[in-house]
């Protein structure tokens, strides 16, 4: 996936707008999927995010989280922790798949859940670091991605 154009998507935001890859053509993106709004992991790992925004943004990139979870979670999940960035719903579980990021299975017999992962994808839409993890206990590889970032 490294090197390839970065498969273009709209989503719904948590405000209820639709938002496309394509819109921040110029930018480089940061990509997290998530499995599910109000699990400890994904609010430790959003946290973190938004905590250190202002170090994205002088990377030229904009974040982008996403999950499976409805528009209406993810609008509750952003107010109640400040995210200060745009939840995408990837309801229909279509991004998740293009991106290789989604659960066949995962707890409790739930299906198609978005696996934790992390991709940058440069000004141009190429993929320039890809990170998907089997164990959703474990977040990405931050520091690897702020030098993926530095180095565009």
């Amino acid at each position: 996936m490294i090197g390839q154009q970065a498969p273009d998507f709209s989503l719904f935001s948590a405000d209820k707008q639709k938002v496309s890859l394509s819109d921040f053509k110029g930018k480089n993106v940061v990509l997290l999927f998530f499995p599910q709004a109000f699990t400890g992991v994904c609010t430790e790992e959003l946290c973190s995010v938004r905590d250190n925004l202002s170090q994205y943004e002088s990377l030229n990139a904009q974040v982008l989280g996403i999950s499976v979870d409805s528009v209406f979670t993810l609008g509750k999940f952003r107010d109640e922790q400040k995210y200060n960035f745009p939840l995408l719903s990837d309801f229909n579980k279509e991004v998740s798949a293009a991106y290789g990021a989604l659960y066949e299975s995962w707890i409790l017999d739930m299906k198609g859940v978005s696996k934790r992962s992390a991709f940058v994808i440069d000004k141009e839409g190429i993929i320039r670091y890809a990170e998907v993890l089997e164990n959703p206990g474990l977040q990405p590889d931050f520091q690897a991605i702020n030098n993926t970032l530095s180095s565009l």
